[in-house]
């Protein structure tokens, strides 16, 4: 190899040699391959890729003549194929043979002139540069080398089109959809089983209803329409004289107040409205209010949705309704009948219970309220015509007797045993005062239970629900199913004590502090107010 020879190999080696492998690649250009390895010893990948070059049968170009410096001149030798080439590329060999050595003269006549390349750049590099135009030509590059090598899309395109592709994709899917139908058919119908009590709402248990719906709350939000008054200069004026409680309740015009503390009881709501809306009062004169605390199920959610029922009816809408939402933190029970009847759970119940009566209170009574009617929610049955045959009575405090249904098949046949429900309405026996007495003064006694022997008269076991319904009885004790009170009392301070009152709290203290007050305590033996079964287990009473 001459001088020429040797630089045109030393500058080689310093440019980039991928800029020349992509031009080579992307078009095809014929170059002889046995002057790269002396030139790019390291370019053996390189030229397996370029090897369909070397069975090219067109004219090559000698890298050694672009090796001159500025100031020899450049020779461009063509070396023509031995073997005969097809028309074709005997036309592109003459085409790009006349092309280079146009070009070769505009070469010679640039150095004649002395020209430098552009940067001060070596000859050999700057006649490097000039390749593709030298043997571009006028006519563009050529693909047809090119043709011979299928683009990367165009072999996915016929490897997916190709039946050895199709066929086994084909197998495998109908494996896999034959395998997934081939599933367990318990595992199937659990996909589409519905979560929930295998019996409708009306056949469940109470006990039943509170292990479902127990846990269960909807968010409720109130649209709380009420006017605001702003910088109100004027002086209220509120006589309460004119505020009776008579006999002549309905022509008098004498509004009552309907009150129900109510805690997980979702399940008795929709009971609860239908029988208050079958009241014979007008309910012009009945103002609703709840007391919602404690609760884990959807009491709140069902207890607005009643009430927007009820009062979106014109024929049956009360003059006005209330929630009051107070928590007690009582969680020391639960709220099925059969933990919140028993006997452990009454003192802390009786005391939560006398708390939210008198949160209640305090909130809804109004200063022309006559009577005040407190209303538990679980009944069931009651007369429609309820508050005109108390308010008859004229009483302070007045209570009905307090039963429940619950249904026996005897000799084939369906049996109401008629059970006894409410044993907090009692007289007092001197065994009880005398227990009383010995017992410390915090300690709560709850009637109807073995565990203390009182041996009070109990209301529950009196009476005849045939007989006379108006027939009435003194009482020290009374049961809050149903209590209808002359709204004066509540007035004087009378309240639900949530502490023990004389050893007793809740509806109990209420009538032992209303006694010792001044006021009447009265019961109807005959008049009965059905109350749901509470399904309680034998030894309570």
């Amino acid at each position: 190899m001459d001088e020429a020879g040797r630089c045109c190999v030393e500058r080689l080696r310093r440019l980039e040699w991928d800029q020349a492998v992509k031009f080579w690649e992307r078009n095809c250009l014929p170059v002889n391959p046995s002057l790269l390895p002396r030139a790019f010893p390291h370019s053996r990948n390189v030229l397996a890729r370029l090897s369909f070059l070397a069975t090219a049968p067109l004219a090559t170009v000698n890298v050694t003549t672009f090796a001159t410096s500025a100031h020899r001149a450049t020779t461009t030798t063509l070396a023509s194929p031995e073997s005969p080439s097809p028309p074709l590329h005997t036309q592109r060999q003459r085409r790009n043979t006349g092309d280079i050595r146009a070009r070769s003269s505009s070469i010679r006549i640039s150095q004649a002139r002395g020209e430098e390349a552009e940067d001060k750049q070596p000859a050999g590099f700057a006649s490097l540069k000039m390749l593709p135009q030298m043997v571009a030509g006028k006519g563009g590059y050529s693909w047809k080398a090119a043709k011979a090598r299928i683009p990367p899309y165009r072999q996915i395109t016929n490897t997916v089109r190709s039946p050895r592709f199709l066929v086994p994709l084909a197998i495998i899917t109908a494996i896999v959809l034959l395998w997934r139908s081939m599933g367990s058919a318990a595992s199937e119908v659990q996909r589409f089983y519905c979560f929930g009590p295998s019996k409708p709402p009306m056949r469940m248990t109470p006990n039943e209803n509170e292990e479902w719906y127990g846990h269960l709350t909807t968010p409720v939000v109130f649209n709380h329409r009420k006017p605001i008054e702003i910088n109100s200069t004027e002086i209220q004026h509120i006589n309460l004289d004119p505020v009776k409680s008579t006999v002549d309740a309905v022509k008098n015009r004498e509004k009552i107040l309907i009150l129900t503390p109510l805690r997980d009881a979702s399940y008795y709501l929709a009971k609860y409205f239908d029988l208050l809306t079958q009241l014979t009062y007008p309910h012009e004169l009945i103002d609703l209010a709840f007391l919602v605390g404690d609760t884990t199920d959807d009491t709140m959610a069902a207890l607005a949705m009643e009430l927007e029922r009820v009062q979106n009816n014109p024929e049956i809408a009360f003059r006005s309704t209330m929630i009051v939402e107070k928590s007690f933190g009582v969680t020391g029970y639960g709220q099925s009948v059969e933990e919140r009847h028993g006997f452990a759970a009454q003192g802390p119940r009786r005391k939560a219970m006398g708390k939210a009566r008198n949160y209640l209170l305090a909130t809804a009574l109004k200063p022309d309220h006559s009577w005040v009617y407190w209303r538990d929610v679980d009944i069931v049955e009651n007369p429609p015509n309820i508050i005109e045959d108390f308010v008859q009575h004229d009483r302070d405090i007045l209570v009905p007797n307090i039963w429940f249904h619950r249904y026996k098949e005897e000799k084939g046949k369906m049996v109401d045993i008629e059970g006894r429900f409410d044993y907090n309405s009692w007289q007092e026996s001197p065994d009880a005062l005398k227990l009383a007495a010995s017992l410390d003064k915090d300690v709560v006694l709850a009637e109807g239970y073995k565990e203390y022997k009182t041996n009070r008269i109990y209301m529950a076991k009196m009476g005849d629900r045939h007989a006379n319904p108006h027939e009435e009885i003194k009482l020290d004790g009374i049961g809050g199913v149903n209590i209808v009170v002359k709204a004066d009392v509540h007035r004087s301070g009378i309240n639900f004590p949530a502490y023990a009152f004389e050893n007793q709290a809740e509806t109990e203290g209420f009538a032992k502090m209303a006694k010792r007050a001044g006021y009447g305590v009265y019961g109807l033996p005959n008049y009965v107010v059905w109350h749901i079964d509470t399904d309680e287990k034998p030894g309570n009473a």
